[in-house]
């Protein structure tokens, strides 16, 4: 098989005997090739949650800016109506 993107970084990390045997059965019941591939699918799911939540906070800090010009431009309309409007007068009111 044709490796597209050679991977050259290692990362190592010392598991327990049952969280190996772990993995090793979700291999089996995944259809993995192997542990390191089940680790590196797993790896790049949290990274792309993480960046998925990344992108989310800013859009989330944008929706907050733009809600707070909102307010000040509602606020400066009140501020207008309420000194150029004429007081609204008719029956039963004074």
């Amino acid at each position: 098989m044709t490796v597209l993107k050679p991977r050259s970084k290692m990362i190592s990390v010392r598991l327990s005997e049952e969280e190996h045997a772990a993995l090793t059965r979700m291999c089996t019941e995944t259809g993995a090739r192997s542990v390191s591939d089940l680790t590196r699918d797993a790896m790049r799911g949290l990274l792309n949650d993480f960046h998925r939540t990344d992108s989310n906070n800013i859009r989330t800090e944008e929706i907050h800016i733009q809600m707070q010009l909102l307010s000040r431009k509602i606020e400066e309309l009140v501020d207008r109506l309420s000194t150029t409007a004429p007081a609204i007068s008719g029956p039963g009111r004074s």
